[in-house]
């Protein structure tokens, strides 16, 4: 396993103001998916209010409104697609529902990001093809390579680097604290740990786990120069 640890700074900015407002259209998944495993290593489920979207994390959740009759439904992004040129979301069958548009097919809608979720998917090194990142989708930073010492809170791991970067502003903004990322390859695939703070001593970072347990209960404490 080879190790290298280097931290993202960013001045983070989107061209198109993506990933708070969209509007597009949407379609809904076909009955035949349902039990089906989703790119996130979740199964669909048609009465989940659940979506797919080209770019953002997993866990996020957004508000999509059917433009021709202002309903709206909040769903929790779980897959990626759709891979249909025009259309921004895919929503679960009852999503479908309550947006009113499952005789029609398709509707055009407005998505609005409520909650940037973690970006975790449900398993670890699960590969995502197709992923796409939309025209003019700009990114500023600065990469410092470290050889850091004590100890750090892991929140997650991620493959998927552009959501990577869109969760680490969040994080640093959220909780004040240095954002590392720890690079590893497993079996000749990269994949992102993504590491906050940086406490000299196990008992600091295990107090600072426990205040972001409730938003990130699979983070565990993570020791820079541990071999």
């Amino acid at each position: 396993m080879r190790r290298i640890f280097f931290t993202l700074c960013f001045n983070f900015f989107l061209v198109l103001a993506f990933a708070q407002v969209q509007t597009g259209k949407a379609s809904f998944y076909a009955d035949k998916f349902d039990g089906v495993s989703t790119a996130s290593g979740e199964k669909y489920r048609h009465n989940k209010l659940t979506g797919a979207h080209k770019t953002l994390p997993f866990g996020t959740k957004v508000r999509v409104t059917n433009l021709a009759n202002n309903q709206s439904v909040e769903v929790i992004i779980n897959d990626r697609g759709p891979w249909v040129e025009g259309r921004i979301i895919d929503v679960s069958r009852s999503a479908a529902e309550q947006l009113g548009f499952i005789n029609k097919g398709l509707a055009e809608v407005k998505l609005e990001v409520i909650d940037p979720g973690n970006g975790k998917t449900s398993d670890l090194g699960r590969p995502i093809d197709n992923v796409m990142v939309e025209e003019k989708e700009f990114y500023s930073f600065e990469i410092e390579r470290l050889t850091p010492k004590g100890y750090g809170v892991q929140i997650g791991t991620y493959q998927e680097l552009v959501n990577l970067m869109r969760l680490t502003e969040n994080l640093k903004n959220s909780y004040k604290k240095k954002v590392t990322v720890q690079v590893k390859v497993l079996n000749g695939v990269k994949y992102y740990g993504l590491i906050l703070g940086n406490f000299n001593s196990r008992a600091k970072a295990e107090q600072f786990r426990a205040d972001i347990l409730p938003k990130f209960p699979d983070a565990f404490i993570a020791e820079y120069n541990r071999k």
